[in-house]
């Protein structure tokens, strides 16, 4: 389903926690937080604040954390 990208949460560069919410998108009239399911390092980001978005669209890049 289609989304719109209401705010991007994060940068470039930025180190994220598990469960760190990275976008507010809109879907079907609600507003959703995408959530990091992993601990790691914002690679790219490639959405900005009012993309429409697609299922399967890449929204971000996201390396995990090496301890």
């Amino acid at each position: 389903m289609p989304g719109l990208i209401l705010n991007v949460l994060v940068e470039q560069g930025q180190k994220v926690e598990i469960g760190q919410g990275i976008l507010s998108m809109e879907a079907m009239k609600m507003e959703n937080i995408l959530k990091t399911t992993i601990a790691g390092t914002i690679e790219k980001i490639h959405v900005k604040q009012g993309d429409k978005v697609n299922q399967r669209d890449t929204l971000v890049v996201l390396s995990e954390l090496t301890s």
